[in-house]
């Protein structure tokens, strides 16, 4: 494989994780917020809080598994 290949290769794996992360950020700070008043409001919705805080972080999940078959379907 030539140098120019590989580094765009990690390049492009680079971009998939850590626009998935950026994307990741922006959508937690967003729900967290909301979250949090509706707890403290009513104690009794910190599950489905928690639920929602955790679900955007599936995106960096997906950022990593398109990176690894970017690298993988490469070499």
């Amino acid at each position: 494989m030539v140098a120019e290949q590989a580094g765009l290769i990690a390049i492009g794996a680079g971009i998939a994780i850590g626009v998935s992360a950026l994307a990741a950020g922006w959508a937690e700070s967003s729900i967290g917020t909301a979250a949090i008043g509706a707890m403290a409001e009513k104690e009794s919705l910190f599950g489905k809080g928690l639920i929602l805080t955790v679900i955007p972080e599936t995106l960096v999940i997906f950022g990593l598994v398109v990176a690894i078959l970017i690298i993988g379907l490469a070499g």
